[in-house]
């Protein structure tokens, strides 16, 4: 088996040394205990109990690194997930949930195997900004709840929601709101003055300290969930439903595609920073079997996290053990200090996954985007609108058929079929044809770029010179880059209404050169 084929942990070990441990082994403990405090946020926002995320951040965590194509990869759950997978909680239970998971990993793995992690990169930049946009805007509204404390009951659509927290302003708590935004304010400053220590660590420290301290009136982990058991995650087989399969394959497929774009996502943002070249095609199986275990363990659904594999970068990881390294401290801290989880307050995740939606948003690329054109704006805009205010499944189904039609758009304006005369433009030159002169009786036409479906209406164009056309029509391929069998129906139509123009002349199309 070729190099490229295998999981970067076993090409890494073949050099590994001992100063790669060391470096691995800093870098895997500072990036768990990042992903501590998010994990648990990612939980209760998707309305699960907060230990889901942290068995998805370990198990998955560790056969993403273990098994996956990118060196620094750092896989768990991530705000991307938030809000479909409360909806799926919220509709058809956590056995849906898991089974929508699995079936999101089985998606994966037939991407990865059959060579289409390449494939995901086609998809337009106005699309993959679009979710992003809509989906920070989603998850910091998920946040304002917990953030000022409010008694009110928050639906999982985003309009009622935001009604609900207008209408219960009333009902926040002075401490909880003081608590978050003293968080919040931390975050902010630390990162600008200490960048080298997360402060995603030191918010969770403080805010529990000061909690557990002073016994502040605020809602907790151990007030809302009983704390967060101790112990190895326990494996558990899903009740699978025979009647949800149909019906929960869209949401699936939004799972697969939201973790194959995030995990891909990532996987380049870690070759940019870290000097290394990720496999496309054998990250996605990675993911595929992480989604398809983390649910036999009650974890959620899981895919490369960007801000945490950035971290895990910053801090010196040189393979994938720094990420197997990351998930066994999640799971020391799962043992030891789980039951300390209880003093942690839900206002101080909120202030974290405000920060965490900010990022998710990618908010500087806005600028950039309504330089472009009309049409990108308004596919940026459709995409961003239905992730926010209907779905995110049908803002990706949307996304992915506006990114087909935007491709197709931008490949038949490439498209050109032009009459040769004596003197005609290729290519920015003026060519004079003196050698090769064209009689008149021979019309000549040229196709230049591919010659696809939602392009072969250019084809049919050549029959509206009418009275002009020579008895001889001639269609010159040299320039055509490919051709697909709409193309191919599209110059036999051709020649077949170019032969019943005239019945009783010899006009033809005949292929002049092969294309390149």
């Amino acid at each position: 088996m070729a190099d490229t084929a295998l999981p970067k942990s076993l090409i890494a070990l073949k050099r590994y040394s001992a100063r790669a441990l060391t470096a691995d082994l800093i870098a895997g403990i500072t990036v768990g205990l990042v992903a501590l405090p998010l994990a648990m946020a990612f939980a209760i926002s998707s309305g699960v109990k907060p230990e889901a995320g942290i068995y998805c951040a370990i198990v998955a965590g560790f056969l993403i690194s273990a098994l996956g194509g990118s060196r620094f990869q750092i896989g768990g759950p991530t705000g991307a997930f938030v809000v479909v997978v409360a909806s799926i909680v919220a509709t058809y239970g956590l056995d849906g949930l898991f089974m929508c998971t699995m079936m999101a990993g089985g998606i994966l793995i037939v991407l990865g195997a059959t060579g289409m992690g390449s494939a995901v990169k086609f998809i337009p930049r106005p699309v993959v900004v679009g979710f992003t946009n809509g989906i920070g805007v989603l998850i910091a509204s998920t946040q304002i709840k917990d953030f000022l404390g409010l008694r009110v009951d928050a639906p999982s659509e985003f309009w009622p929601r935001m009604v609900a927290i207008a209408r219960g302003l009333g009902t926040y708590s002075v401490a909880a709101t003081a608590l978050a935004s003293a968080s919040l304010v931390t975050l902010i400053v630390w990162r600008r003055l200490v960048p080298k220590v997360p402060g995603y660590i030191v918010a969770l420290l403080a805010g529990t300290a000061i909690v557990a301290v002073f016994r502040l009136p605020v809602e907790t982990i151990g007030t809302k969930f009983g704390g967060i058991p101790a112990g190895w995650p326990t494996l558990t087989m899903p009740r699978f439903r025979l009647e949800l399969v149909g019906v929960l394959f869209r949401p699936a497929l939004t799972v697969a595609m939201l973790g194959a774009l995030e995990s891909l996502m990532s996987a380049v943002v870690a070759d940019r920073m870290g000097g290394d070249r990720h496999n496309p095609n054998v990250e996605l199986v990675a993911q595929g079997i992480a989604n398809v275990a983390s649910p036999l363990f009650g974890g959620l659904p899981a895919t490369g996290a960007i801000a945490r594999t950035a971290t895990n970068i910053r801090s010196g990881a040189q393979t994938p053990v720094s990420g197997m390294v990351h998930a066994l401290t999640l799971l020391a801290v799962l043992l030891v200090a789980a039951p300390l989880a209880r003093f942690i307050p839900l206002s101080v995740l909120a202030a974290i996954l405000l920060v965490v939606s900010y990022n998710v948003g990618d908010w500087g690329e806005i600028r950039e985007l309504l330089k472009l054109t009309k049409m990108d704006i308004s596919v940026w805009i459709v995409t961003f609108a239905l992730t926010v205010f209907a779905d995110l499944t049908l803002a990706v189904e949307t996304g992915m058929i506006l990114a087909m039609l935007l491709f197709i758009r931008k490949v038949s304006q490439t498209t050109t079929v032009s009459l040769v005369t004596p003197e005609y433009v290729e290519a920015g030159r003026v060519h004079i044809l003196q050698d090769k002169k064209i009689p008149d009786y021979v019309s000549v036409f040229r196709i230049h770029g591919p010659l696809l479906f939602g392009v072969t209406d250019k084809v049919a164009r050549i029959t509206d010179h009418g009275d002009s056309l020579a008895p001889i029509v001639i269609v010159r391929l040299r320039n055509m880059t490919a051709i697909d069998a709409t193309g191919l129906r599209a110059l036999e139509d051709l020649a077949d209404r170019s032969t019943a123009a005239d019945g009783n002349s010899s006009s033809a199309v005949r292929r002049n050169s092969p294309p390149a």
